[in-house]
């Protein structure tokens, strides 16, 4: 449903973050909170720090292993962080420019399907 004058991005429910927010970031901020060191909580959880610093930080994927991991271990529902990767991984491939002229290229063919 349009309304008239006003922008569609405006709508809070339409509205997505400037920067995309990986999953890591909150699990990161939950380990700052309980004061939990991140090797500590890489080898209780069975992980090499290098990799789950990498998640944390966004650098790398976090699978829906990690985040059942991270759901024993802090009580973060893995749902969650799952949807929260998904919509990252979204918001980011939005972003892509050179996906974004695949698409647009695809449209414009779908169109005079």
């Amino acid at each position: 449903m349009e309304i008239e004058g006003v922008d569609t991005q405006m709508i809070a429910n339409n509205m997505e973050p400037f920067t995309p927010t990986h999953p890591g970031r909150l699990v990161k901020d939950e380990l700052e909170c309980r004061d939990i060191p991140q090797r500590r909580f890489a080898k209780e959880i069975g992980m090499s720090y290098t990799t789950l610093n990498e998640v944390l930080n966004g650098k790398r994927p976090l699978t829906a292993d990690t985040a059942l991991l991270f759901e024993a271990a802090l009580g973060i529902d893995a749902g969650l962080l799952v949807r929260m990767q998904t919509s990252y991984n979204l918001q980011v491939a939005r972003k892509d420019t050179k996906l974004l002229s695949r698409i647009n290229a695809i449209r414009k063919v779908a169109a005079v399907l």
